[in-house]
């Protein structure tokens, strides 16, 4: 306890400089962040479903495409 004591103002000088630094974070602040890093990703990527979804249309639209080219060389031979 006597070395405690004796080192307190050297933790507390520690601990006050890790707060105004912002090292450590309440769980308020790092779910206030979460949130804003949630809101970002969902303004700058889609999700998985929708790519997915895009990526099947583009597969049905390639398959139409090469289905009116080969009419189209049928026709003109």
């Amino acid at each position: 306890m006597e070395n405690l004591l004796h080192y307190s103002p050297i933790i507390i000088a520690v601990v006050v400089f890790l707060i105004q630094q912002r090292i450590v974070v309440t769980p308020e602040q790092l779910e206030r962040k979460h949130r804003e890093i949630l809101h970002d990703v969902e303004e700058k990527f889609v999700s998985i479903h929708s790519f997915r979804d895009l990526k099947d249309q583009f597969s049905e639209m390639k398959e139409k495409i090469d289905k009116i080219y080969d009419c189209i060389i049928a026709v003109n031979r």
